[in-house]
């Protein structure tokens, strides 16, 4: 099925196969992989899966077991959790920050990578440890923040790093 052949988000289906509800749509599809059958859960606005994993079989062996309320709900915070993960990973790689002394003052270093499909930059700023902005200049995004790169440019009156 397409999404052209799906009626709109906000309509509730509970079928067998396909389950809509509150903004995902879970899916038993046939495991390209093997003779099984899989399932994949679709948060709504979004063209690519959420989560893909294993189906069970049912009684018959050769069918798969229908979806209901409950392993709906599962799936739900299962795929839900995923997104969170990758949401976190893809934070941790956009923000970076160390902390180094700079004349007995802990100085917070941080790196925040903009990646703009036309032109992507990061920012580097410095702040005193009450959290105020100390610096700030526009790098490369493949500026690698260190301690060592953060001690170097503090070093350098917080100049821009070459």
């Amino acid at each position: 099925m397409t999404d052209s052949e799906f009626p709109s988000t906000d309509d509730a289906i509970h079928e067998d196969r396909l389950w809509r509800d509150d903004g995902w749509t879970a899916r038993v599809i046939k495991n390209e992989d093997d003779d099984g059958w899989a399932v994949e859960m679709i948060q709504a606005g979004e063209a690519e899966p959420a989560l893909v994993g294993p189906w069970t079989m049912g009684r018959d062996k050769k069918n798969p077991k229908p979806l209901d309320s409950a392993a709906f709900r599962t799936l739900v915070k299962t795929a839900s959790e995923v997104l969170r993960r990758h949401e976190q990973q893809r934070h941790a790689m956009l923000h970076k920050n160390v902390t180094i002394d700079v004349g007995g003052e802990d100085i917070t270093v941080a790196l925040e990578i903009v990646p703009d499909e036309d032109d992507p930059y990061a920012n580097l700023k410095a702040f005193d440890s009450l959290g105020a902005q100390l610096a700030h200049v526009r790098v490369s995004p493949a500026f690698k923040l260190t301690k060592a790169s953060a001690e170097r440019w503090a070093e350098n009156g917080f100049e821009k790093p070459n």
